[in-house]
């Protein structure tokens, strides 16, 4: 499991959940699962990223907790939640399901919102009955549904087959990524997040991502590097809206251009100026926005609860 080095104070320090429950998900994996907010509010669950956990989701979990219901999770492998041989979209799928029928009432519904392989796994949820029952309309974040190692930026070079071969070997790499330093933090603000990104903001990305161990982060990277959920996005049948960086170099904006052109209930693609990767992070209060938005429009709360 992984070490949790997180921030400690400020808007990135994780707040206390009202409880914490596990989810068993259809191949027995235990999912570590938070709750934050009053019961009765109206219902908003998280799905983070790849090497990413629930403290990713700090900013929002402390904003949006005064007055909604906030369900946030680790990922298999990730944060608190134990790693499993079995990686693959079809698991990001079971996990997700088991959440939501773990988190809430039958019926209940939520907004549900996903960073980069969080996305994703709201991609692969789409047809699961589960997710569909829950699931009141989504916000797909910084992320894409096919040739993400082919499209990614990070290495830079002219697109092609060598630069697909050196960024699979580079996002998929072994090594461990050692304790937080600030040529760490330098390489990983270059990769991930928009030149303007304030220290603190780095900070707190280098103690989550750094926090993975490497063999769940190896894992991990090699379902995304064959990822094709293409057909996927067509199976989402509920309102999306989609949030982009233009200076994401994992999911550049091409990929949610293409995500919002497939998607059969497009609420519209934003394209951050300077926004790397992590927007969660990097522009909380835009994203914290996207979701209350959603929320108001789309969940509705039975009177008296």
């Amino acid at each position: 499991m992984s070490r949790l080095l997180h921030v400690s104070s400020g808007p990135y320090a994780p707040p206390a959940p009202v409880r914490e429950l596990t989810a068993l998900s259809a191949d027995g994996a235990r999912l570590h699962v938070e709750v934050h907010g009053p019961e009765g509010a109206p219902a908003v669950v998280l799905a983070h990223g790849w090497t990413c956990s629930t403290a990713f989701w700090a900013a929002q979990i402390r904003a949006l907790s005064a007055d909604h219901r906030v369900v946030a999770y680790d990922q298999r492998g990730h944060g608190r939640s134990p790693a499993s041989p079995a990686c693959s979209t079809d698991a990001l799928a079971d996990d997700l399901e088991a959440v939501l029928a773990a988190a809430l009432a039958p019926g209940e519904k939520a907004v549900v919102a996903g960073h980069s392989m969080g996305g994703m796994t709201v991609m692969a949820a789409s047809a699961r009955a589960g997710f569909r029952e829950h699931a009141a309309a989504v916000l797909l974040c910084s992320t894409g549904s096919s040739e993400l190692v082919a499209g990614s930026t990070v290495l830079p070079m002219r697109a092609g087959p060598l630069r697909t071969w050196l960024t699979r070997h580079v996002l998929g790499s072994r090594a461990p990524l050692g304790p937080v330093t600030p040529l760490a933090r330098r390489i990983l603000k270059y990769g991930t997040m928009g030149p303007g990104s304030a220290p603190h903001m780095v900070e707190a990305c280098a103690r989550i991502v750094h926090a993975c161990p490497r063999a769940v982060r190896h894992s991990w990277s090699q379902v995304l590097d064959l990822l094709d959920l293409d057909h996927a996005v067509r199976e989402l049948a509920v309102p999306a809206a989609v949030v982009v960086g233009t200076a994401d170099r994992l999911t550049p904006p091409a990929q949610s251009r293409a995500l919002a052109a497939a998607l059969p209930q497009c609420l519209g693609l934003t394209e951050l100026p300077g926004i790397g990767h992590m927007t969660p992070v990097e522009a909380p209060d835009l994203i914290t926005g996207k979701i209350r938005e959603l929320v108001s429009t789309y969940v509705k709360v039975k009177e008296g609860a």
